[in-house]
């Protein structure tokens, strides 16, 4: 009797051992185990000889990949949160971090954190040493209402934060009622009026920029922004030098706009602890990314046994 042909399956970067696993278990799985990021013609070599693929969020699948005449690729698959494929998993600890840095930032808790293990000289509690600002009765700015923005509304609340919010469209009233939260059809007038913006609108071609040059001048010299999102959301030069000015208070940055690489007139602010910069850890927990493969490995199967996998991106979305 002969035995059925596993698909062949490549992924692009090491993936939770548990995950990488049962992939090859299940399809003849291309791993990645060095995790050395592939290059776009080993990403284009891929696509001539595999039926899926399996990129994430850092990798830059282009219409020439796809529309090679010798492209093989059925499916490609993504693991990374929102549009990027793998919706649902990473809600509490995206929000979870989102809530670290919206108390780090006003709090000055890195520049604390750093003050012993860096061996500096401390005299002492003093009444008017490291002082930052209460976050309690603070107004929250959220923009992208979504399951994160909802999550993150729920912790701020628990804090005394009052919830204020820029969506595509008002979320439920139930929603709105347990939340005590108030929309915003304006974002240009939300910003203006928060002390904190929180930055939580998927990555799609009308959110580039969203927080444009423009709208940045609008937010007031004492907010704070905190960016757990996508880096393209906001137009980071632009911040960088804002808060240099004194324009804006300071950031909170898990995300960058041209990741890896991070603005190195960042890294002066951080430095001074104008910002706090973290290297994109909002998902990084073993349960997240877990998670995140069985999404990834339960829409592959679903494909391939002649069915639609579930979490599609479809052109509405973006």
């Amino acid at each position: 009797m002969s035995v059925k042909k596993k698909p062949l399956v490549v992924v692009t970067r090491k993936l939770p051992d548990s995950i990488e696993t049962r992939m090859r278990e299940l399809f003849d799985a291309r791993l990645n185990l060095d995790d050395q990021a592939m290059t776009p013609e080993q990403i284009a070599e891929a696509a001539r000889s595999a039926e899926v693929l399996v990129p994430t969020v850092t990798d830059e699948i282009t219409a020439d990949i796809v529309n090679q005449p010798d492209c093989k690729l059925r499916l490609i698959a993504n693991f990374g949160n929102g549009v990027d494929n793998t919706p649902k998993v990473l809600t509490e600890d995206t929000a979870d971090m989102t809530m670290a840095l919206i108390l780090a930032v006003p709090r000055r808790l890195i520049e604390g954190a750093n003050i012993l293990p860096d061996g500096k000289d401390w005299p002492g509690w003093s009444p008017t040493w490291m002082l930052g600002h209460r976050i309690g009765g603070k107004r929250l700015g959220i923009i992208g209402m979504g399951r994160i923005g909802q999550a993150i509304a729920r912790r701020a609340r628990a804090f005394g934060l009052q919830i204020h919010y820029h969506n595509r469209k008002p979320v439920a009233p139930r929603i709105a009622d347990e939340l005590g939260a108030t929309y915003w059809d304006s974002l240009d007038q939300m910003l203006a009026r928060m002390d904190i913006i929180s930055v939580n609108c998927p990555h799609t071609p009308a959110t580039f920029h969203l927080l444009s040059a423009r709208r940045l001048k609008l937010i007031r010299k004492d907010a704070y922004i905190v960016n757990t999102a996508r880096g393209t959301v906001i137009d980071e030069d632009t911040l960088t030098r804002l808060i240099e000015a004194g324009e804006i208070a300071g950031a909170g940055l898990d995300v960058f706009e041209h990741e890896p690489a991070v603005n190195p007139r960042l890294i002066r602010l951080a430095k001074a602890g104008k910002v706090v910069l973290l290297p994109h850890m909002g998902s990084a927990t073993i349960e997240g990314r877990v998670e995140m493969g069985e999404k990834v490995i339960i829409n592959i199967r679903t494909f391939l046994d002649g069915h639609k996998p579930p979490d599609r991106v479809l052109p509405s979305m973006l």
